[in-house]
């Protein structure tokens, strides 16, 4: 009940500072733990070969749509620049068991990073986004697409600055990178040509086909090892405009899977996702857009359903009390949850009964209790009786008769 309680209140103080804001700004100390698991840094790089391949990629270079590309690039281009979706929907979900390895490199690129994607072959989403991690003050992350970007057959890959539409107006980075496929049994590597382009809040840069996925998937190739897929990034920012301040310490942050505009843990998807399917216009009237307070409300309530989830007998009355309260709090919100509140009721009316039981139960008890005692004194009564007649039939003897 107290957790309830308090969790109500921060949601409430959080909505009320930012209800009248048209740009809400996201903040990441909502969940607050410690993700260094999920970080690892290499020591080995020194030993890896990540030599280019000779690809037919050698004069490639890069440059921008600011539009939807038309993907005609000819023979010598394989990166393009496209525009960035910030909203990251529902069909577009970040995987838990995918982790990112970030490694400080020499004097080519001022950092690696190396990106592990497991069961590539059967991921079930369109898009995919790799953990953040910070180069040179600012969260970066990589997006793939496993089942191509308008080119079907392809693995599409980008690099992105994340968390842009966070970020202070006008800033950019001009970075110089390099993205490669890794073949792990030789050092035939799927990597073009390095490129030099400015990222803002509008843009992110890649490959659109990068490789073909049947490259990928033969059998033999060396890409997929144990279902695995890795993909290497090395960047370095050669200008700066605009001051973000991402410390190191901080850039690591906790995997979330958007559920219809929820960004949520993985451990809380299916459950809200089964709650979507059974009450599709829960949210359909959700005012605020700030991210984190969306997460907020909706653990919340993932919170109700779950103390609306225990046995009667292990809530109170004030549990109850607090579910019916948090309920204001939501409805006010704009979350349409009448068949949430019409099951409150029906679990207060089972407390209820259980209480009513419970009381009759040991009224019974104590009746039984009385009865019981009256028995054993009737038998007591019964044995006495019995040892009386049984007397009274006894005849006489000689000694008692003389």
């Amino acid at each position: 009940g107290d957790s309830v309680v308090r969790m109500v209140v921060e949601i409430k103080k959080i909505y009320d500072r930012y209800a009248d804001k048209e740009d809400l700004v996201q903040h990441d100390d909502v969940y607050s733990e410690d993700w260094s698991d999920y970080y690892e840094y290499d020591n080995d790089w020194d030993h890896h070969d990540y030599s280019y391949a000779d690809n037919d990629m050698s004069d490639c270079y890069a440059y921008e749509e600011e539009s939807e590309p038309e993907f005609d690039y000819g023979d010598d281009s394989p990166f393009e620049g496209i525009k960035q979706d910030t909203s990251r929907g529902q069909d577009f979900p970040i995987f838990e068991e995918w982790k990112l390895h970030q490694v400080s490199m020499g004097k080519k690129f001022n950092k690696k990073i190396t990106w592990t994607i497991k069961d590539f072959s059967s991921l079930p989403a369109d898009i995919i986004y790799s953990d953040p991690f910070v180069v040179d003050g600012c969260n970066w992350c990589l997006t793939a697409y496993p089942k191509g970007y308008n080119f079907i057959g392809y693995l599409s890959l980008y690099l992105e600055v994340a968390d842009n539409g966070a970020l202070p107006f006008g800033w950019r980075r001009r970075a110089r990178y390099t993205l490669t496929i890794v073949n792990q049994n030789s050092e035939k590597n799927f990597q073009p040509t390095e490129a030099k382009e400015w990222f803002d809040d509008s843009t992110r840069w890649g490959c659109p086909s990068i490789i073909p996925l049947n490259e990928i998937n033969a059998k033999d190739s060396g890409f997929l090892i144990n279902g695995e897929l890795k993909i290497v990034a090395e960047i370095d920012i050669l200008e700066v405009i605009g001051d973000v301040d991402v410390s190191e310490g901080i850039s690591v942050v906790k995997e979330t899977i958007d559920v219809n505009g929820f960004q949520l843990l993985p451990s809380q998807a299916t459950s809200v996702s089964h709650m979507f399917e059974r009450h599709p216009a829960i949210a359909s009237e959700f005012r605020p857009k700030n991210p984190s307070l969306r997460t907020g409300y909706m653990s919340l309530l993932l919170s109700l359903i779950e103390t609306l989830s225990q046995s009667p007998q292990e809530l109170s009355k004030d549990d109850l009390c607090d579910v019916y309260i948090a309920l204001g709090y939501m409805t006010d919100a704009g979350f349409k949850l009448d068949w949430l509140e019409k099951k409150l009721f029906e679990v207060a009316q089972k407390k209820e009964d259980d209480e009513a039981g419970e009381t009759r139960l040991r009224e019974l008890e104590e009746e039984l209790k009385d009865m019981k005692l009256k028995c054993s004194k009737m038998e007591a009564l019964v044995e006495e009786e019995k040892a009386k007649v049984s007397a009274a039939k006894a005849p006489l003897s000689f000694d008692d008769v003389v």
